[in-house]
């Protein structure tokens, strides 16, 4: 029976060794990375950006000539001209013309240049768009992760709450036993246990919503028996850097900003193409062509082609007198495309300086309550410590006793969530100045 014991003991810590082998342990860059990755909004602005590129790559290749060549074949009947010999004949003939035509705009108002211009700097914005998105998923990333460590602390908490009541429970049965506890202290810790275990479900289960949803912004399929890689959170200091000189970085550094400035950017751009319509163009077009017929047989076909070619050189200017107002139309909407993007380059300064200024107050009382907190704890374990000792040699009742640990429990887990709350607070204002540290 012993060896068969140590057999199975064996077989368990083998089993136990190949499961935690198998748990997968994420760091927070590879959940950055793996959110980036499989996210979709990221992918759908790399595509918006990928667009971008292609439109400014397609502006600069507009400066390029234009060229194309021609080729038809055409069976007459009846009377009809000759094109190689322009005389009438009165017979079925076919002909044939091929030809080579290119074209080249010297000026139109520096239209095109200024489509260039406008085209790259909507291409940078929409760069910046993909940054942001990417600092957004990182954002919640981190937010995620702290959140799984804080499930995981409350979970530590509520198992060592569980042990101070388990072992009072088992202290007071013993006394029970010898008739020497109040049958009230026993119901009331047995109450207070019942308590405690239902608070490490609650936690057990807060731990793997933690987790829910961290997976869930990676993409990833749930597992909950993932791991997180922990770093120390107890040194908190509090955030020096004032709201202005937040503010300040973040109108140079944060890509939501740069893309609204750059848009507006280009909207002014935008009115320069439009107003390049107004402006005469000048191009320049050339070409050569060839044609057979077999009405001018029997010339042969070689020497046809070779003998009928002919070229052409055309320097052209247009002058814009009346287009029912497009080009007008044309400045005006462009005008107001850049008031649009005046006012949401604006709006979004704004919107930024209320939500650093709202973030720094969140940050500063997170901090104040972190602080009192701590302070709280100690007070309390303090205490519990006296009303414990005082519990144990049967002085004061359990009444004083569940009470007091009531108060050190709470203010532990108040503390757990207080910690984690101003580290996330912290990564908001480390978004804005474009510094979000793994």
């Amino acid at each position: 029976m012993l060896l068969r014991k140590k057999i199975m003991l064996v077989w368990l810590m083998v089993i136990t060794g190949i499961a935690n082998a198998q748990q997968t342990t994420y760091t927070l860059p590879q959940c950055v990375d793996i959110a980036i990755k499989n996210n979709l909004s990221v992918s759908k602005a790399d595509l918006q950006a990928q667009i971008a590129q292609i439109s400014l790559q397609q502006s600069r290749e507009n400066l390029l000539p234009n060229f194309s060549g021609s080729v038809s074949h055409t069976i007459n009947s009846g009377r009809s001209v000759d094109p190689t010999s322009y005389t009438y004949v009165n017979q079925q003939i076919t002909t044939a013309n091929y030809g080579l035509s290119g074209g080249l705009v010297l000026f139109n108002g520096l239209s095109m240049q200024n489509s260039i211009k406008q085209a790259s700097l909507a291409y940078q914005a929409g760069k910046m768009d993909l940054q942001q998105v990417k600092e957004m998923v990182t954002l919640n990333v981190i937010n995620a992760y702290l959140q799984v460590l804080n499930s995981e602390d409350q979970l530590v908490q509520a198992n060592n709450q569980l042990v101070v009541s388990q072992k009072q429970v088992e202290r007071l049965d013993i006394l029970d036993k010898a008739g020497a506890a109040k049958p009230s202290d026993v119901y009331d810790i047995k109450g207070r246990l019942a308590t405690d275990q239902l608070s490490l479900i609650n936690a057990k289960n807060n731990l793997n919503q933690a987790k829910l949803v961290l997976l869930q912004i990676m993409n990833v399929p749930f597992d909950k028996d993932i791991n997180v890689e922990r770093f120390d959170s107890t040194d908190l200091q509090i955030y020096t850097t004032t709201p202005d000189a937040i503010y300040n970085t973040a109108l140079h550094d944060i890509a939501m900003v740069k893309a609204a400035t750059l848009r507006r950017e280009s909207a002014e751009k935008g009115v320069r193409v439009a107003k390049g319509g107004l402006f005469p163009s000048l191009s320049l077009s050339g070409g050569l062509n060839t044609n057979y017929s077999s009405g001018s047989e029997p010339i042969s076909y070689t020497s046809q082609f070779r003998n009928n070619y002919a070229t052409y050189l055309s320097l052209g200017l247009r002058i814009p007198i009346f287009s029912a107002f497009q080009s007008r139309n044309r400045i005006s909407l462009a005008k107001i495309n850049l008031l649009d993007a005046e006012f949401t380059e604006q709006s979004t300064q704004i919107q930024l300086k209320q939500n650093i200024e709202q973030a720094y107050l969140n940050t500063m009382a997170a901090f104040d309550s972190y602080q009192i907190l701590v302070e709280q704890v100690k007070a309390f374990t303090g205490s519990f410590n006296a009303v414990e000792a005082k519990f144990n040699a049967g002085v004061i009742t359990s009444v004083d006793f569940v009470l007091t640990k009531n108060n050190l429990d709470q203010a532990n887990s108040a503390l757990i969530s207080a910690r984690y709350d101003y580290l996330v607070r912290v990564k908001v204002l480390d978004y804005y100045q474009g510094k979000l540290s793994l």
